[in-house]
């Protein structure tokens, strides 16, 4: 045991309370840090909680101790949910003015004394203005920047005249939602509409991933849509990081269906409104926004369908005063020429009156001539052709005699010339026909010494074999 006599705990703990008060009485530091292990007592009206620091680019903790805020710092961290729309929970990184204390039965505290809320605003757009920085970079094809304005493909796309076919991506149990819903279900113009909605969370930075897989079934449905909207009921400024994040606003961007958003953020716009075609504030605004669209392109209708009545009404009054002016002057003109060309028809009438009868009576001589023509002529005709039939007449019956008489003579003479070619009557001139093989043959290259044939005369039949074949030159019968 040590020869330094014990002291009692509350003689300890004045000293340490004594030292620190020491280095630290009156002193004040604005510190960073992150919150975790916070509570709330509302009937007191204190906060508790530890402020952490962790190692950068992990979740290790390199430095934690516990802090308190109660008094005007509490006042001061409501102040900071009313700045920033931020809840003071767990989680979120500050930077806040504390103070160092010991108590003798409490141990070692910080006290917050004060809040910087521009730091957590700022640390937040710097995230912001690092995403959009990374979006210009990496997409140049669909990501483009004109002074404050950036250009995406989603917004140069060209809204439908009337939006009429929604996709809502939303989460379910979204009050935002059903305010987007009753909007544009009770407009006062009467329009109806087809809503589709696609329930997903819509918190978290995490959940990033699950939203845009809703844009892509969007996409993947091939349904026609005319718009699509992202909704969100109002809540602190982290709970939008969602709508901050790289991947989400790339999609967006590039999006083929124009995206209205409407994701409750009252005081500045995220990185989805920046890329979106449409950006409102509120899911009832992207609802007014809808109905608004529609109401113009009716009103244009509507205009238009008044300018086409006006015009036409114009364009018919400057009409029908042209026609009652042409009418008129068709009118006088007409009787002009009516009185004109009266005269002119008086002196036709007359002429033609006078003509016809002159061509009339020189037609009625002529008709005269030809009937006597017409009538004599036949007569004669007929004579004449009488006359040929008669001498027709005789020439066919002497030439039809002597034509028989010729035709007899030649057949005559036919008949003649048969019975002296006749077979029999060569015979009966000493000449005979030889048969070869049951053949007459007149060729006597077919006939060859040794060959049987037969010799048909005028009365008798020769069977005979040739013994010996001479030549001859076929001159022996020439005349």
């Amino acid at each position: 045991m040590s020869n330094t006599p014990p002291i009692r705990l509350s003689d300890l703990t004045n000293r340490i309370q004594q030292a620190i008060n020491n280095v630290f009485a009156g002193q004040t530091y604005w510190i960073i840090a992150d919150i975790t292990n916070y509570s709330y007592y509302q009937q007191k009206g204190y906060h508790y909680f530890d402020l952490v620091e962790k190692q950068e680019g992990t979740a290790g903790i390199i430095a934690k101790v516990a802090a308190v805020a109660w008094g005007a710092g509490a006042d001061k961290i409501k102040d900071f949910e009313r700045i920033t729309g931020q809840v003071f929970q767990n989680g979120i990184n500050v930077l806040v003015k504390v103070s160092v204390n010991y108590h003798n039965q409490y141990g070692l505290q910080i006290t917050v004394l004060d809040i910087d809320a521009n730091f957590t605003i700022g640390l937040l757009e710097q995230q912001k203005q690092a995403v959009l920085a990374r979006l210009l970079t990496e997409n140049p094809e669909f990501i483009q920047k004109a002074g404050d304005q950036y250009i995406t493909r989603n917004n140069r796309l060209a809204l439908n005249c009337v939006i009429q076919q929604v996709a809502v991506v939303s989460s379910g149990n979204s009050a935002g939602y059903q305010d987007f819903k009753h909007t544009l279900d009770n407009n006062r113009f009467g329009y109806r509409f087809i809503i589709h909605p696609y329930f997903t969370a819509v918190q978290g930075e995490e959940k990033a991933e699950l939203l845009q897989q809703r844009l892509i079934d969007i996409f993947n449905t091939g349904t026609p849509y005319d718009a699509v909207v992202i909704i969100r009921g109002g809540g602190a400024q982290t709970d939008f990081l969602i709508f901050d994040t790289y991947r989400l606003g790339k999609t967006v961007a590039r999006f083929p269906i124009p995206i209205i958003t409407g994701i409750g953020h009252q005081k500045n716009e995220t990185v989805v409104d920046l890329m979106a075609h449409s950006p409102t504030k509120t899911p009832t605004k992207a609802a007014e926004f809808i109905i608004a669209h529609n109401k113009a392109f009716e009103d244009e209708v509507i205009n238009l369908q008044k300018t086409i009545l006006i015009k036409s009404q114009q364009l018919f009054s400057a009409r029908s005063q042209s026609l009652s002016a042409l009418n008129s002057m068709i009118v006088n003109q007409a009787r002009t020429m009516l009185s004109r060309h009266k005269d002119q028809l008086q002196g036709y009438n007359q002429t033609v009156i006078n003509t016809t009868q002159s061509i009339l009576l020189s037609k009625h001589r002529e008709l005269l001539t030809v009937s006597g023509q017409v009538l004599s002529k036949p007569t004669i005709m007929v004579a004449h052709k009488r006359n040929e039939l008669e001498n027709i007449t005789a020439n066919i019956t002497s030439f039809n005699r002597m034509y028989f008489q010729n035709k007899r003579s030649e057949l005559e003479h036919h008949k003649t010339v048969f019975r002296l070619m006749s077979p029999a009557s060569i015979l009966k001139r000493g000449f005979a026909l030889v048969y070869q093989d049951g053949k007459v043959t007149a060729n006597p290259d077919t006939i060859k010494p040794g060959s049987n044939i037969q010799v048909v005369l005028n009365s008798a039949t020769l069977n005979a074999t040739v013994t010996a074949k001479n030549e001859t030159n076929g001159t022996a019968f020439d005349i």
